[in-house]
């Protein structure tokens, strides 16, 4: 039986309360704040007047707002002030004053120069969980340079292990930051656990590089105790066969053969043919591997008998990882994500759009799935509520 949907009637959102300050761009920082978002936490933005996060000018794809600014930044407020003022550092330390979290991704000596670093600010909130996101962390021979997505994939080894034997690549999606906005997001729900039982604050580095070596996993671990660099593999995989793409009748599909015993059932029950369960060049993984041209000239000519549906099926019933190569298309009409429900509409200053909900779901409570916020939209009502609106008024008239 399929669990009973979510009553969003019977449960909190997990951060509710919670009052989160960022001074974020691009991905890393306002990915981490999103998911804090989602979880019910009020996320305020802090951004530039008149020009706000640089990532809102990335791109005009969705009605005319950048996508990567409207997949990050659902779910908040924004703030505009001009933090190199004397009058923009006080509203933004008043409003820090009362937060429980601070996030930042700024260049090097940013937040320093502004008197916005954590030492400072938890002179007077000293439970205040500050987080700061960098690109090689507050130390080291690189701490000071900027990062980029891009760069810190190259950096961290990840694009040495990916794309083909003829050419490196990065990977499609901005990983590293996608990494260390993660870890920020669960820094942060780690220090906050923490402050409930100590009542203290923490002030917690998170850096893209040290995220992405994370990331490179086995690989790393490869080369440590072996010796060996993981090759690029394109969709294949250094350590398994058969494991790549594969022709059917009408396009390609995916097959992953974990063990042995999916081989056995591959060729059994798929492919009819028992005699290749034993045969001496196939019967272990490691057979597979050193013979892997061979194995995959098998599998091919097996998979282009039958259409991609006919094989997913075929595949499906016999217990084989499978997957069909999608487009992004195919992954916006995906039945997996309509027939779950799995679609939102989200409001913006241009019009209403589709974003998919969290990945996180709780049995009690959607998550939470709020507007993206225009450029200073709510300016206004945060200087109303610190008691500061007044005196904005009284500067605007002089």
């Amino acid at each position: 039986m399929s669990p009973a949907a979510p009553d969003p009637e019977t449960g909190a959102l997990p951060l509710e309360g919670v009052l989160v300050v960022s001074l974020e761009q691009a991905v890393a920082g306002p990915l981490a704040t999103r998911h804090l978002a989602d979880l019910g936490a009020r996320v305020v933005k802090l951004e530039r007047p008149g020009e706000g996060d640089f990532a809102r000018g990335y791109d005009d794809a969705v009605r005319g707002l950048a996508s990567h600014f409207v997949w990050l930044n659902r779910s908040k407020e924004s703030l505009a002030v001009d933090l190199k003022s004397e009058r923009g550092r006080h509203i933004a330390r008043a409003l820090i004053d009362r937060a429980d979290v601070f996030v930042q991704n700024c260049a090097p000596g940013a937040v320093e120069r502004l008197g916005l670093d954590a030492a400072t600010l938890r002179e007077s909130n000293p439970g205040l969980v500050a987080v700061n996101l960098s690109g090689y962390g507050t130390a080291g021979p690189k701490a000071a340079r900027k990062a980029y997505d891009m760069l810190v994939q190259a950096e961290s080894g990840m694009i040495s292990v990916t794309g083909t034997p003829d050419a490196p690549a990065k990977t499609g999606v901005p990983n590293a930051d996608i990494a260390a906005g993660l870890y920020a997001a669960v820094s942060v729900l780690s220090a906050l656990y923490r402050s409930e039982r100590t009542g203290g604050g923490a002030t917690v580095d998170v850096s893209m590089f040290d995220s992405a070596v994370e990331w490179m996993g086995h690989a790393l671990y490869m080369q440590m105790y072996a010796d060996r660099q993981i090759p690029r593999m394109g969709l294949s995989h250094a350590s398994i066969a058969p494991y790549d793409a594969y022709p059917t009748k009408d396009g390609d599909i995916l097959i992953g053969v974990q063990n042995d015993r999916g081989w056995r059932a591959l060729v059994s029950e798929v492919f009819g043919e028992q005699e290749y369960a034993d045969d001496p060049r196939f019967r272990t993984n490691p057979d597979r591997v050193r013979h892997r041209a061979e194995c995959d000239a098998y599998v091919a000519s097996r998979t282009e008998l039958w259409t991609t549906a006919e094989l997913d099926e075929r595949l499906t019933g016999a217990g084989i990882p499978a997957a069909r190569l999608n487009q992004l298309s195919d992954v916006v009409d995906h039945p997996q994500l309509s027939e779950r429900d799995r679609w939102r509409t989200v409001g913006t200053e241009k019009g209403d759009i589709r974003a998919v909900l969290p990945p996180m779901t709780f049995g009690d409570v959607e998550l939470r799935m709020g507007p993206v916020p225009a450029l200073g939209e709510q300016t206004q009502a945060i200087l109303a509520e610190l008691g500061l609106a007044d005196e904005q008024e009284e500067r605007g008239r002089g």
